[in-house]
């Protein structure tokens, strides 16, 4: 499979990055490692995770996420051979506060390498803005991690464009580490935040972009068409408010260009992304091996520019 550059760092990643959110939520630990051996054996190294993952499922605390992909990395010592992203900032209790400021930082970014079982984080996020930090206070905690050989690499998720603007002048007046990645939601339904103001900046400073929710938390694979659909399925919370006329009328007209190719509904929608102007990956995840084929399957096709064309017009519609 090729690698290719994440932005301008020197991590080399997949077409797809595999998303961490699941692991501790709806897949136990057994499922996660299945599903992580089947992942490398098909040349997917890049794994994202959060140390909030997966704090809302009932009985979870957060961190869930990187005990399961510590111990699996521990159990095939394979540490050297995975790009390992992972998040600080979001709150990790019930009612708590996002923190940004250098002894948050500090602190969690130990409680997390405890947990991923390594010495050293290829790619540490801001995962959410807090708001109230000063922005050299943020970036200076990351310079001492960078120093200190603990991050390689930072870089930024959910900020506002006119944080990560300032975040971006503040690293070259300041001689601070800069952010090289930015995660932003994005998606074939969820298109206009990302490209009305982020994705400009993105390419003017050559930053990596890798989506999340990429499949619409599920919905863009097709597998939710009716309301009875969501019933005992803990993604009803975050696919749900895609349910509509407009959107089931998509995924109907998506299943022409599928069957085109002979892919799945999901193969369809990763690929696009993967076309799309600045984006490096999309980040997708998966609950059993089964939809591990919609990986495969949308590194095997490409689509035309009629085809990209339909589809941009049909989302935007």
């Amino acid at each position: 499979m090729e690698l290719k550059n994440l932005g301008t760092t020197s991590i080399k990643i997949p077409p797809i990055v595999f998303g961490g959110n699941v692991f501790g939520w709806t897949v136990d630990k057994y499922q996660s490692f299945k599903l992580l051996d089947e992942l490398v054996s098909l040349g997917f190294n890049a794994i994202d995770t959060a140390d909030v993952y997966s704090r809302w499922a009932t009985g979870n605390q957060g961190g869930e996420s990187e005990i399961i992909i510590g111990e699996w990395m521990q159990r095939n010592k394979n540490r050297d051979k995975i790009s390992l992203f992972t998040k600080v900032g979001s709150n990790m209790s019930p009612g708590g506060e996002k923190n940004i400021s250098k002894k948050y930082i500090l602190k969690a970014v130990e409680d997390s390498l405890n947990r991923l079982k390594t010495d050293y984080i290829d790619l540490y996020f801001t995962h959410y803005d807090d708001n109230k930090t000063p922005v050299s206070e943020t970036l200076s905690a990351y310079e001492q991690l960078i120093r200190e050989g603990k991050v390689r690499h930072i870089g930024a998720s959910n900020l506002s464009p006119e944080r990560l603007m300032e975040n971006l002048e503040v690293s070259q007046t300041e001689n601070l580490p800069k952010y090289e990645v930015f995660q932003p939601l994005y998606n074939f339904l969820d298109r206009e935040e990302f490209e009305k103001s982020i994705q400009a900046i993105c390419k003017e400073h050559k930053l990596g972009v890798i989506s999340y929710f990429s499949l619409a938390s599920g919905f863009l694979t097709g597998k939710y068409k009716t309301e009875m659909d969501f019933e005992g399925t803990k993604r009803k919370q975050f696919a749900q408010k895609y349910l509509n006329h407009k959107n089931l009328s998509i995924l109907n007209q998506m299943e022409n260009i599928a069957n085109e190719h002979q892919v799945g509904l999901a193969a369809v929608a990763l690929r696009w992304i993967m076309q799309r102007p600045v984006i490096s990956a999309p980040i997708a995840s998966a609950t059993n091996t089964s939809q591990l084929s919609a990986f495969k399957e949308a590194i095997s096709f490409k689509l035309s520019e009629e085809q990209m064309s339909i589809l941009n017009n049909w989302s935007k519609a």
